[in-house]
């Protein structure tokens, strides 16, 4: 029998902790050559794009899942909408048949918010402190829980172009989280980061009219996770 899992199925059947757990043993498979794929293939539908992403884990029995995502940023805007739908399907990989179809935005959200805490976990400063979150969206608070879960963060600051967005960010972490946050605009981290990077050269921070990123050099000792929309192009590069 096929499992048909909505968005509320999958946030109460899998918690942020294991979803990071199986995403370490899913970078070691695939370091161990017991994964297959990806494929990967994008387009443009209209006002937004459409990617789907194939992949599959090799074992005692071995699954395939293909993710197809929708992807339209003008949607709560113009039709009240998420910008991200979709859905996963989950096969035996021997077979082919069926095993579930589950709502994708929220695997998604977990599973990258989940990257970047493995790649915090072994890249990290293992005492470091605090958190800079650029872009104040849905997957900005899963980046922030995926962090805090391990690392022994106490405080953040959390940035956005909206400052009103990043001030209700900052304060539902802080409730969540218990820490101290910091809200600020995009303009107002440009000042401080120059004013900063004049006087250290090894922080400098990365942003544009639609930031993504913040990055930091090797030499400050700090790690930078970039995380970013899919697209068609960057689905097929």
């Amino acid at each position: 029998m096929m499992l048909v899992l909505s968005r509320r199925d999958v946030l109460e059947l899998l918690p942020l902790s294991d979803c990071i757990a199986a995403v370490e043993r899913a970078f070691r498979l695939h370091a161990e050559q017991q994964t297959f794929g990806p494929g990967v293939l994008g387009v443009s539908a209209g006002a937004g794009s459409v990617h789907v992403k194939v992949a599959g884990l090799r074992g005692e029995r071995s699954y395939v899942a293909a993710k197809v995502n929708a992807n339209f940023p003008d949607n709560p805007r113009r039709h009240g909408l998420p910008t991200i739908q979709g859905t996963v399907m989950l096969a035996d990989a021997e077979t082919g048949r069926p095993l579930a179809v589950m709502e994708s935005a929220s695997v998604t959200a977990l599973r990258t918010g989940a990257a970047t805490a493995v790649a915090a976990k072994f890249l990290a400063r293992r005492d470091a402190r605090t958190a800079t979150i650029v872009g104040c969206g849905a997957q900005g608070e899963t980046q922030l829980a995926a962090l805090a879960a391990v690392l022994p963060l106490q405080r953040a600051w959390v940035l956005d172009s909206d400052h009103a967005r990043a001030e209700a960010f900052a304060a539902r972490a802080a409730t969540d989280l218990a820490w101290r946050l910091s809200a600020r605009t995009i303009a107002e981290s440009k000042s401080s980061s120059r004013r900063w990077s004049r006087r250290r050269r090894s922080w400098w921070m990365s942003s544009s009219s639609a930031p993504r990123s913040a990055s930091c050099s090797t030499r400050s000792r700090r790690a930078c996770s970039r995380v970013k929309a899919c697209t068609p192009s960057s689905a097929t590069s």
